[in-house]
């Protein structure tokens, strides 16, 4: 059995990560995150074009997103919401 090389993304990252492989302007990819008292708000800015691909046909792929968060949070227990602004 040989040891792997196991790589840790913070929620951010990975929001940050996932986001920029879905939009054609990467650069204009932006996290801003807001710490409360209950909860850790994650507010993710793109290019006005890129919107609809980061929410995805109904939603889909912005629910998704929030679903990772979800668990990432309960694992940390922690609350994270995710907010696509332009």
């Amino acid at each position: 059995m040989g040891s792997s090389a196991e790589s840790t993304f913070s929620p951010e990252e990975f929001i940050y990560y996932v986001a920029c492989s879905l939009v054609k302007n990467p650069d204009e990819v932006k996290i801003d995150v807001i710490e409360g008292d209950e909860e850790i708000i994650l507010e993710l800015r793109v290019a006005e074009s890129d919107i609809g691909k980061v929410i995805g046909k109904r939603g889909s792929v912005v629910r998704s997103l929030r679903g990772i968060l979800a668990a990432c949070g309960s694992r940390e227990r922690v609350n994270y919401s995710l907010e696509v602004l332009e």
